[in-house]
């Protein structure tokens, strides 16, 4: 039996590869122009680190986490989620003694063992960014720009920015026991993961999947008719931004995420092109993170966008990644003896920037435009004695069905000039 991929699990192949370039150009661009810098974190960590971070009573750690003992007897955890590494990261490389605001973009794998589903594998994929040392909701307001620029410049429509508070330490407790005291009647109709999150943390029950504590829920206190004086004034002021910014969105005062760590801002990016499962990335405001994690008292905000379920919903909307067709260049040998000076064209080619390959399975000059067409390479050049001897040779344009013969010099310069 052939071996094949573990469940929940996706190769990328080459042909996907160019969609996959096209959003990391994007991101790269994206975070230099907003003064983000990159970060590389590993991919596991000591599991207490996402206990502590991500909170006892999410969906993630008490059911998802691929957790293990390594050889020294460690408690290992491959990463469900990028903000606690980077924010571990910051505190331990000791970032925030630094100047402020500190901003990292990130991006790579993460693992979350749940149900596989379109666009959501148990190893996917995220690009992220966070932003630490600032209070102000101008920061809320550059980050939630930055997420919805990427999508723009990705060429994506039809979407929908959901936002709201979920509070801070002074007005959760009155949410919590607001809530406690609505749902006691309906306790025993709860599910069971949600009797658990009752006492610990029921502002997660909003999250629910089940039909039948959403159904509970539906006209439950929300956080934003309990939120304190500071947080009000902090979501108004988010909102005028966005007013400002064009930046349009709405009001969900039954938008939680699903990591404990949230504070104040919470937000959401929805598309309808891809199922019921529309979000495709959010994020949100958290104040006490960095001191959890063992840093000094500092906020931090950033978002996570799930690229899979982005790619999904660009492949949904038809979106097109590629503007200009690639400048790739074929060499076809007419026999063996032109198979060195053939060779040393191709490197040259290389060297000057441009893509080139030469045939290495010794196939027909005719099976070799054959193959060239297959392909789909941009360029054709044969070489035969006569063009070695010469010094001229002839490029075809594939496209255009257009042959003119030229120096070495001058095709690298009409290549060029192409790309």
């Amino acid at each position: 039996m052939a071996i094949t991929r573990p469940k929940g699990t996706n190769d990328i192949m080459p042909e996907e590869m160019k969609r996959w370039h096209y959003m990391e150009n994007i991101m790269r661009t994206i975070g230099q122009t907003y003064g983000y810098s990159e970060i590389r974190t590993p991919m596991f960590e000591h599991t207490e680190l996402f206990q502590r971070g991500v909170g006892e009573t999410s969906d993630i750690v008490e059911k998802e986490m691929y957790t293990f003992q390594d050889k020294g007897n460690r408690s290992i955890t491959l990463r469900p989620e990028g903000t606690a590494s980077v924010v571990r990261a910051f505190v331990e490389n000791r970032d925030y003694a630094e100047a402020q605001p500190t901003k990292y973009y990130y991006q790579g794998p993460m693992f979350r063992y749940s149900r596989p589903q379109a666009g959501r594998y148990r190893q996917f994929n995220q690009f992220g960014v966070e932003a630490f040392g600032s209070k102000d909701p101008a920061i809320d307001a550059e980050v939630i720009a930055m997420c919805m620029e990427f999508f723009e410049k990705l060429g994506l429509q039809r979407m929908e920015l959901h936002i709201n508070s979920v509070g801070c330490k002074v007005c959760r407790p009155v949410h919590k026991q607001a809530l406690k005291d609505y749902l006691a009647p309906s306790y025993e109709e709860l599910c069971d993961t949600c009797k658990n999150r009752y006492e610990a943390n029921p502002l997660r029950i909003f999250d629910c999947k089940s039909e039948t504590c959403q159904e509970i829920v539906k006209d439950a206190p929300t956080i934003t008719s309990c939120l304190c004086e500071e947080c009000t004034d902090h979501l108004n002021e988010l909102k005028i931004l966005l007013d400002a910014s064009g930046i349009e969105y709405i009001l969900n005062e039954n938008l939680v995420r699903g990591l404990d760590y949230y504070t104040k801002t919470a937000f959401e990016v929805m598309v309808s092109d891809i199922g019921a499962q529309s979000s495709i990335g959010g994020g949100g405001r958290y104040d006490s993170l960095v001191e959890e994690v063992g840093g000094p008292d500092m906020s931090g905000i950033g978002f996570a966008v799930g690229l899979e379920r982005t790619l999904l919903s660009m492949k949904a909307q038809e979106v097109s990644v590629l503007d200009k067709e690639p400048i790739n260049v074929f060499i076809a040998v007419i026999s063996d003896q032109e198979k060195v000076p053939a060779y040393q064209l191709m490197q040259q080619l290389r060297k000057n920037g441009i893509a080139a390959e030469m045939d290495v399975l010794g196939r027909s000059l005719k099976a070799q435009f054959k193959y060239a067409n297959k392909r789909g390479f941009s360029h054709v050049v044969t070489i035969g004695n006569e063009e070695v001897q010469n010094m001229r040779y002839p490029l075809k344009n594939m496209k255009k069905k257009e042959e003119s013969k030229v120096s070495i010099e001058e095709m690298i310069l009409t290549l060029k000039e192409e790309a």
